[in-house]
């Protein structure tokens, strides 16, 4: 008679083929210039995530340059990683700043991620994130502490990774609280703030 294999403590579930996934996140010093709140698109290569990215590098536009997540020249990031700004981008120091920290800290937040778990190391070659990247223009103005700026950006990315990953929050969350959350900007404006 055979033995029976031990059965493994822990499982991990699959989770199939990642057609499409979407999260955002919003992670702030106290700084104004230093709020990362990144919208990001995670999907399989040879879906529509892939499609998209593929288009996007072949498809550059002035002002909204799209770019590899990478952690030094030479280094691209796995999953495959792409960066737009949400601001058009016409300053060459918002440039520099975009193109320098945030991109380093948007690099390493993937990793946080693939580290974490949210995205399996079995799949990083098979999927792809868009970063939708919001660096406040006003940075341009500002004494900024690099450092702060690199670590809310890479929260945030690492952030909005999970959720996407973990589809969160999730439909029971949201109908629950739909009525005790407010958006920000539309309470400023209902004060007579904005």
């Amino acid at each position: 008679m055979a033995k029976k294999k031990p059965a493994s403590k822990s499982k991990k579930k699959s989770i199939g083929k990642i057609v499409m996934r979407t999260g955002e996140a919003l992670v702030e010093s106290t700084e104004g210039w230093s709020a990362a709140e990144p919208e990001v698109v995670i999907g399989a290569l040879d879906g529509p995530v892939g499609f998209a990215i593929a288009n996007m590098i072949g498809n550059q536009s002035k002002g909204h340059s799209k770019i590899y997540a990478i952690l030094n020249c030479d280094v691209q990031v796995r999953p495959v990683t792409v960066m737009i700004s949400k601001v058009t981008v016409n300053s060459e120091k918002y440039t520099n700043i975009l193109m320098g920290t945030v991109q380093a800290a948007i690099a390493n937040g993937v990793l946080d991620a693939v580290r974490k778990g949210d995205i399996p190391k079995t799949i990083v070659n098979d999927i792809g994130i868009i970063v939708s990247v919001w660096l406040d223009p006003s940075i341009v103005n500002e004494e900024y502490d690099p450092e702060v700026l690199f670590r809310t950006n890479r929260e945030a990315t690492a952030k909005a990774i999970s959720k996407a990953m973990n589809n969160e929050p999730n439909i029971d969350w949201l109908l629950k609280n739909q009525d005790s959350i407010q958006h920000c900007f539309h309470q400023l404006a209902v004060e007579k703030k904005l």
